[in-house]
């Protein structure tokens, strides 16, 4: 099992020393994206070790990982296609958008293509409701943002992600 320690302990001193010691707990953040760096999301043990060093409770780490669409801690695909769902959003017909983007690449909310490229899911959120249906795509290098989609202008970005 790798330790996060052992991996980044220079990244972990640094982002630690940014903070004063009696606010470690403001490096939970920037360590959670540390701990997910490696694998796309972050294990239980690397949880329990954010929380160690930040001497806070596990569950507050989980509760900040939880809270934060950027976080995960189950792996998914290579990219994260998260739609907004709120009810803005619903009102500008979200939710039906996702049950057809979904039904179109041939998954549930939340689960991933089978060729381990795209994980579809349901999000609160992405602050540009009046541009709903919207979704923002999580991949190694960062996010990107698209606006008054379609089912079949998503579907054939989703397309051309599979293909890069």
């Amino acid at each position: 099992m790798m330790m996060l320690k052992d991996t980044y302990s220079a990244e972990i001193e640094a982002t630690l020393a940014k903070y004063p010691p009696e606010n470690k707990r403001a490096a939970v953040m920037p360590l959670l994206h540390l701990a997910q760096r490696e694998n796309g999301y972050v294990t239980k043990s690397a949880l329990y070790e954010i929380a160690d060093l930040c001497g806070v409770a596990v569950t507050e780490v989980a509760s900040i990982m939880g809270f934060y669409t950027l976080y995960h801690d189950q792996p998914g695909g290579k990219y994260r296609l998260q739609v907004c769902t709120d009810l803005p959003c619903a009102l500008r017909g979200a939710n039906e958008f996702l049950e057809q983007l979904c039904a179109n690449v041939g998954v549930k909310v939340g689960e991933t293509t089978a060729d381990g490229m795209i994980t579809i899911e349901a999000v609160t959120c992405l602050a540009g409701c009046n541009k709903a249906p919207m979704f923002q795509v999580q991949t190694g290098e960062g996010l990107e943002y698209y606006e008054n989609q379609t089912v079949e202008s998503a579907v054939a970005l989703i397309n051309d992600l599979v293909k890069r």
